[in-house]
């Protein structure tokens, strides 16, 4: 019988339907940073923007890397903004996340603000014990397996054999696949892969409840 004691949830898409536009308008941010900040020109900022992400797990990492960007400029720049419009209390997570008596931990690329803003909109910050955020990473970020290591010593160095891993990214997941995490895909942008996945993180008791069949 597999035995889960801590869950490692990613934040963005995850926590989140994709379709509440929260995603495109950060892009739109990420896309003027490129532009206004850094200053690529307007007809490459596209291609470069997912040659970073590919290359680094984070744009952001690729621009500090490749460009000198500030790692908390950048931050501010793209995650400090209300999302309020956006996000709402979602009882139905919270109900599910509540029956479930592991621990749970967001593991995110994103900044610890950014995390802190979506969960209290969702209502469910109190449910977590602590944001491993792209900063606590430094300079590592998913999919690299250091960025797992710090989160590990974080968390107090739980057994891999005793995580579930969600995000919505199959790259993300197949690192905590093969450090012996427990992997579950969140459908979103990405379509199903080699990961058993559900359509909301709400759904999360139900595989819980069927997850010796898996």
């Amino acid at each position: 019988m597999k035995r889960i004691k801590t869950f490692f949830i990613d934040l963005d898409d995850t926590v989140y339907s994709t379709e509440n536009g929260i995603w495109p308008y950060l892009g739109d941010r990420i896309i003027r940073y490129m532009q206004d900040v850094i200053k690529i020109q307007a007809e490459n900022v596209y291609e470069i923007r997912e040659r970073l992400l590919l290359d680094y797990g984070t744009t952001m990492r690729g621009l500090i890397v490749e460009y000198d960007a500030d790692m908390q400029d950048y931050l501010r720049y793209v995650h400090d903004v209300d999302l309020s419009d956006y996000l709402q209390e979602d009882p139905e997570l919270r109900s599910a996340l509540l029956s479930l008596p592991q621990e749970k931990w967001i593991f995110t690329n994103a900044s610890q603000a950014h995390a802190e803003q979506v969960l209290r909109l969702l209502g469910i910050r109190d449910l977590f014990t602590g944001i491993i955020d792209v900063v606590d990473t430094d300079p590592w970020c998913k999919p690299f397996v250091p960025a797992f290591e710090k989160a590990f010593e974080i968390t107090n160095h739980p057994n891999p054999a005793e995580i579930l891993f969600i995000d919505d990214r199959v790259t993300n997941l197949d690192t905590g696949k093969t450090l012996g995490m427990h992997t579950l895909q969140i459908f979103g942008v990405e379509r199903p892969g080699s990961h058993p996945g559900i359509e909301k993180l709400a759904c999360l008791p139900a595989f819980m409840a069927n997850m010796d069949k898996i």
